[in-house]
C-alpha cells in the first residue's frame, strides 16, 4: 500500500471519528498517531519485528510537535486577545458599548437588533474570540430585546450572528492560527478582517432593518433618548476604543513608516490597559480570578486542538497527501474559480460537523497548497496569476474567505458552536430555537462571501497599503 493510499485511509477513519462525536483533538491525534505509525511500518516492509521501532519513531515524532510548534511568538495573540474580551466585560465596558449603540442607533427599524449587532462587531475589535461575544451578549442583549417585544427566537439568532463577527474583525484568534498554518504575515492578515468584518456586520444590519420594514411588528425602534443622553453614553465606550486604535496602530503604523511594535506586543499592551481600567471601575478580585480563569478555559480548548491536528498534520506530510490533492485539482478540466467555489461550499457541509479551528487546522494544510497552485504558485506575480493577485495577496484573500465560511459554520446545524453557547447562558432557550433565529443571517452570510469572491478589492485593499 502507498504512502498516498495510508493518508487516505486513515484521513476516511478522522472523519468517521468525528461524525461519530468524538473531539476533533483527540480523533485528530489519534488518527495521526497511528498513520505515523503505519507509515513507518509499512516503510520496514510490515516486518512484524519492526513494529516496535515504527511505534518508537512515531511517538517521537508526535512528541515533539506540541513545544514545537505551539512555542512561537504569533501564538501568543491568543490568550491575549482573550482575556482583553474578558476583562472587558467584568469591567462593565460591554454594557456601555451596547448601551451606547442602543441610544445611538435604536431609533431605526429592528434598532436594537442592528444596535446588537454593532456592539457585537465593536466588543469583537478587543475580544477576537467569537464564543466569547456570544456568551457576553447573550446575557445583555437579549433581555433587552425581550422587553420590547422581539420573538426571543430572533433575538437569540441575532446575538449569536453577531458573535460570529470575531472572526473577522481584528483581533481575530482564527485568522492568527490560519497566518501560522500557511505561513503568513500575521499583521497583514488582522488588517485584511477589517473592511470585511465591518462589511458583514452592515449586510447583518441592512438585513433587520429589511425585516422590520416588511414584517409588521418585527422589530420596534426605540425612542425618546435625548442628545444629551447620547453623548453622555459616549465616554464610558471610549476605553475598547481605544484599545482598538492601539492593536492597530501596532499592527500598522497609519503615518507610514515601521510600526510601532508587533501584534503580540499591541495585544498585551491593550489587555494591560483595558485591566487598568477595569480596576479604576472597581472590578473586584473575584472578577479578576473569573476572567483569569475563563481567559485559561478557552486558551487551552483552543490550544488543545491545535495541539491534536498538527500531529495530524504531520502525518499528512510523511503521506505525501498535500501535493496529490494540489495535483488532482488543478488537473480537472474547469475554471479555477469553479473550483475555488466548490472549495467554499464544502467548507459550508464540512462545518456541520466539527468546530472552525478544527476544521481549519484538518483541511488547510492539504487545500492551501492547491489553491495556491489554481492562482499559479505562491510566488506568481499579479498579472501571470489566474486570479488576478499575486500570490501573497491570494493567501490573504483566500484566508479571509475561509475564515468567513468558518464564521458560517459557528451558527449551522448540527455543530454551530455560538447557538449551543447563547442556549447555554439563556435557560428560556433552547437550541433549536436559537438555530430557527440564525436562519435568515444564512442569506446574508452568502451575499457576503458571494461579494468578497467578486470583489477581491474589499480584502486586499488595507493590506495593500502595508507594503
Amino acid at each position: 500500500m502507498t504512502s498516498i493510499e495510508i493518508g487516505l485511509w486513515v484521513t476516511g477513519g478522522l472523519l468517521v471519528m468525528v461524525v461519530l462525536g468524538m473531539r476533533v483533538a483527540f480523533a485528530a491525534a489519534f488518527a495521526g498517531l497511528v498513520g505515523l505509525i503505519w507509515i513507518f511500518w509499512s516503510k520496514k516492509g510490515y516486518d512484524a519485528d519492526e513494529f516496535g521501532w515504527a511505534l518508537t519513531v512515531a511517538v517521537k515524532t508526535a512528541g515533539q510537535v506540541p513545544h514545537g510548534k505551539v512555542a512561537s511568538q504569533a501564538l501568543s495573540l491568543i490568550p491575549t486577545f482573550i482575556l482583553i474580551g474578558y476583562l472587558a466585560y467584568y469591567a462593565g465596558l460591554t454594557r456601555a458599548l451596547f448601551e451606547a449603540a442602543k441610544r445611538w442607533i435604536a431609533w431605526v427599524p429592528g434598532g436594537l437588533a442592528v444596535s446588537t449587532v454593532f456592539a457585537t462587531a465593536g466588543f469583537a475589535a478587543v475580544s477576537g474570540a467569537s464564543v466569547a461575544t456570544a456568551a457576553v451578549f447573550a446575557r445583555i442583549a437579549i433581555p433587552e430585546m425581550l422587553k420590547v417585544g422581539y420573538d426571543k427566537r430572533f433575538a437569540a439568532g441575532v446575538v449569536a450572528a453577531g458573535g460570529t463577527l470575531a472572526s473577522l474583525i481584528p483581533p481575530s484568534a482564527i485568522l492568527v492560527i490560519y497566518a501560522i498554518i500557511v505561513e503568513q504575515d500575521v499583521g497583514k492578515l488582522l488588517l485584511a478582517g477589517f473592511i470585511p468584518g465591518m462589511f458583514s456586520a452592515l449586510v447583518y444590519a441592512l438585513l433587520i432593518i429589511g425585516l422590520a420594514l416588511t414584517i409588521k411588528g418585527f422589530g420596534p425602534p426605540v425612542r425618546g433618548f435625548t442628545w444629551r443622553e447620547r453623548l453622555v453614553s459616549l465616554p464610558p465606550a471610549l476605553p475598547i476604543v481605544a484599545v482598538v486604535v492601539i492593536i492597530i496602530f501596532f499592527v500598522y503604523n497609519p503615518f507610514g513608516g515601521d510600526s510601532w511594535g508587533t501584534p503580540t506586543e499591541g495585544g498585551a499592551i491593550g489587555a494591560f490597559i483595558v485591566f487598568l481600567m477595569a480596576l479604576w471601575r472597581g472590578m473586584r478580585l473575584r472578577e479578576l480570578k473569573d476572567a483569569l480563569v475563563e481567559t485559561a478555559k478557552l486558551s487551552i480548548m483552543i490550544f488543545t486542538i491545535i495541539w491534536g491536528v498538527l500531529i495530524y498534520v504531520r502525518f499528512l506530510g510523511f503521506a505525501d497527501l498535500p501535493s496529490a490533492f494540489s495535483d488532482w485539482l488543478t488537473a480537472l478540466p474547469y475554471s479555477p474559480m469553479l473550483i475555488l467555489i466548490c472549495i467554499l461550499l464544502a467548507y459550508a457541509v464540512l462545518g456541520m460537523f466539527m468546530d472552525a479551528i478544527g476544521m481549519l487546522l484538518l483541511t488547510l494544510p492539504v487545500v492551501y497548497p492547491a489553491v495556491m497552485a489554481l492562482n499559479g504558485g505562491p510566488f506568481v506575480s499579479a498579472e501571470e496569476a489566474t486570479f488576478g493577485m499575486s500570490g501573497p495577496m491570494c493567501a490573504i484573500w483566500f484566508g479571509i474567505l475561509v475564515v468567513k465560511m468558518a464564521e458560517f459554520c459557528l451558527i449551522t446545524p448540527p455543530i454551530g458552536l455560538n447557538c449551543f453557547v447563547v442556549a447555554g447562558v439563556r435557560p428560556e432557550l433552547s437550541v433549536q430555537d436559537v438555530f430557527r433565529g440564525v436562519t435568515p443571517f444564512f442569506v446574508a452570510d452568502a451575499i457576503t462571501i458571494a461579494l468578497l469572491v467578486a470583489f477581491p478589492g474589499i480584502v486586499l485593499w488595507l493590506p495593500s497599503l502595508a507594503g
